[in-house]
């Protein structure tokens, strides 16, 4: 007679929800819930000195101390990617954009919605951005004034070769922009090193913050020449930037919660040890998933090469037992949220390592992963 497999205890975080194994938004740690517990004026003497010192703090974790700016902007990454593309791209400009996922794509149809002159050069969505091709399209394409790349593709978890593109890019005398969105804060990005006239990223993803503020970190002097680009006042990050060197002050409503949180996620950022420790913590937990989901058969999109520390994709079983409705159902009944595939390429699935996670909660998941397996009928893999 067959028995049920018992549930194990559900994982939780610190303050009783599930643990989000997703590439955002993420499990945020308590102390950063608690410091949204407070009303702030945007004309708040305390607010405006908080704002200023998140900025200088941005900079300062992009290597960018007296030749960059960051200019917050409201709303999800996404708003602030479309506001870079369209401050930076001249209105007779022309922007290369380099794909190999969901958010290269995402680059163009802004491109499309703002009538900006843009081109491509599309890569498969397990292979990285190569320098070469860029600068094959550069030379050909004397029009090209810009060159858009995403540092961390989260429709796969792949990791492009910013360093070697930013040499081209400079070498071909062009700018670049970067959506760092799901690498700024846990993979190195360093302005002396990598020229670039924009980096936008946000408060939530590798800085452990909650979403609803985004921000661009730009050159001083490519920022100046953004003057009357935008095709949209509030994402104008030129007025924007301007409006607060006169006063401190956002120019419309800011997310004042968001930000109070966002102080408190960085302050944590900082006592793990920037980049470099929260990196090695992102580093560790995906290679302890990957080794613990191979184990259970499941095949990893990307070669350890290739995979960057946030998030990891994973194949679809072949197993007819394997239903991902149930499989996810599972591991929510467990504590465990996870990510369906993006892929176009492949049925898949992603788990992420990044947010307020270690290791043992990864090796938790990876026991919600084999629970999860028993109650589907899988035996010791599902390969």
């Amino acid at each position: 007679m067959d028995h049920p497999v018992p549930t194990p205890p559900a994982a939780a975080s610190e303050t009783g929800d599930p643990l989000l194994l997703t590439p955002g938004p993420l499990t945020t740690s308590a102390s950063v819930k608690r410091a949204m517990l407070h009303d702030y004026g945007s004309r708040d003497r305390h607010f405006i000195e908080l704002n200023q010192g998140i900025l200088e703090r941005l900079v300062g974790i992009a290597g960018g101390q007296g030749s960059h700016v960051a200019v917050p902007l409201q709303g999800s990454g996404t708003f602030v990617v479309e506001a870079m593309l369209g401050c930076f791209v001249p209105r007779d400009g022309r922007l290369l954009i380099c794909i190999n996922g969901a958010y290269g794509k995402r680059m163009a149809k802004i491109c499309q919605y703002h009538g900006r002159s843009h081109t491509t050069v599309e890569f498969a969505e397990d292979e990285p951005v190569a320098p070469a091709a860029v600068e094959a399209s550069l030379e050909r394409d004397r029009a090209i004034t810009h060159v858009a790349v995403v540092h961390s593709e989260t429709t796969s978890g792949i990791l492009n070769p910013l360093t070697e593109i930013a040499r081209v890019v400079e070498r071909c005398g062009r700018g670049l922009l970067v959506d760092a969105m799901s690498a700024f804060g846990a993979v190195p990005l360093d302005a002396r090193e990598v020229r670039f006239d924009a980096v936008c990223a946000s408060s939530n993803k590798c800085l452990e913050g909650v979403p609803g503020m985004g921000f661009c970190i730009a050159r001083k002097e490519a920022l100046a020449d953004t003057k009357g680009n935008s095709p949209s006042l509030s994402l104008d990050l030129h007025d924007q930037w301007r409006a607060m060197q006169a006063s401190g002050q956002w120019r419309f409503t800011p997310p004042t919660h968001v930000i109070l949180a966002f102080d408190q996620a960085l302050d944590e950022f900082d006592r793990e040890g920037g980049v470099e420790g929260r990196g090695a913590r992102y580093r560790a937990n995906c290679a302890l998933l990957v080794e613990g989901m191979r184990a259970l058969g499941f095949r990893p999109l990307l070669p350890d090469g290739l995979q960057a520390p946030n998030i990891v994709t994973f194949h679809m079983p072949e197993n007819r037992k394997f239903v991902f409705e149930r499989f996810y159902g599972l591991m929510r009944e467990q504590g465990y949220v996870i990510y369906p595939g993006k892929l176009t390429q492949a049925d898949s699935f992603r788990m992420g390592c990044i947010g307020r996670l270690d290791q043992d909660h990864m090796r938790g998941a990876l026991a919600a992963v084999r629970h999860a397996l028993d109650r589907l009928g899988i035996g010791e893999t599902v390969a």
